[in-house]
């Protein structure tokens, strides 16, 4: 909503907490600010728009710093500073927030937006932000023909820089993490033989991802190529990155 008001209340702003050195020359001089704040949770690689709970105006939490002098004000959600709606005139960034990235987990988004503007004396200023999803997503898929190898099942875990441990052997839904890094591990187990024995089980090779970008997508995918010998295949958005040759290589992990 984009709205000006009087300066009925900067009195009862200026006794609120902050830092706040006026420009000198024209201290009483201050102009009208709306925020426009746009909410987007398009992700890269895949360019989609991401299923998630997709927070209103009312959950960003705004933060508003001087570039061109010193002041420092936050604020509840933009409504609380509609309420007043004026600043000195300078330059400003303005940061809009709904979320926290340490939560991390499945349909755990963060939104973060920011711009920097100028507010000119006696002039009306419309601020326009777009806030983006600030988390890295992360699904881990099997292809049909991995658990057709691996009949006896599979674990696999996904671990954050954080130290969050998730499990992903049937994930469905990608998990909302901080932009840093990854790791996923696990196991699967082999058919049993034509004699009957149980099959065994291996230790999957250890897949990490570094630098983690915000607003991003990442699929890990685990797949078997059988052309006369089975490969276990790794792939990052469908980029080959690991090929180890079951047989040769895997069971040498076996228990």
């Amino acid at each position: 909503m984009k709205k000006f008001f009087t300066l009925a209340s900067f009195m009862a702003l200026a006794l609120a907490s902050c830092t706040n050195e006026e420009p000198k020359g024209e201290a009483n001089e201050k102009g009208a600010v709306a925020f426009d704040l746009t909410i987007s949770n398009e992700v890269d690689v895949t360019r989609a728009n991401v299923s998630c709970t997709t927070p209103t105006a009312e959950d960003f939490a705004l933060e508003i710093e001087g570039v061109s002098h010193t002041f420092s004000k936050e604020y509840a959600n933009i409504d609380e500073f509609n309420a007043d709606g004026y600043l000195h005139y300078g330059s400003y960034k303005a940061t809009v927030v709904a979320g926290d990235l340490a939560e991390e987990g499945y349909d755990k988004a963060t939104f973060v937006g920011s711009k920097e503007f100028e507010v000119a004396a006696r002039q009306d200023t419309e601020v326009e932000i777009t806030a983006t999803i600030a988390n890295a997503l992360v699904k881990v898929e099997t292809t049909e023909a991995f658990n057709n190898y691996f009949v006896g099942g599979h674990a696999l875990e996904l671990e954050t820089a954080a130290g969050n441990k998730f499990d992903v052997s049937a994930q469905s839904e990608p998990l909302f993490i901080a932009p840093a890094s990854f790791t996923v591990n696990g196991t699967a187990v082999k058919q049993a033989n034509q004699s009957g024995v149980e099959g065994a089980t291996i230790t999957l090779p250890e897949f990490k991802q570094e630098s983690v970008a915000a607003k991003t997508f990442y699929t890990v995918k685990f797949d078997v190529k059988d052309a006369g010998r089975a490969t276990l295949e790794i792939r990052l958005n469908e980029t080959l990155v690991e090929s180890i040759d079951i047989e040769q290589e895997l069971n040498d992990n076996a228990q």
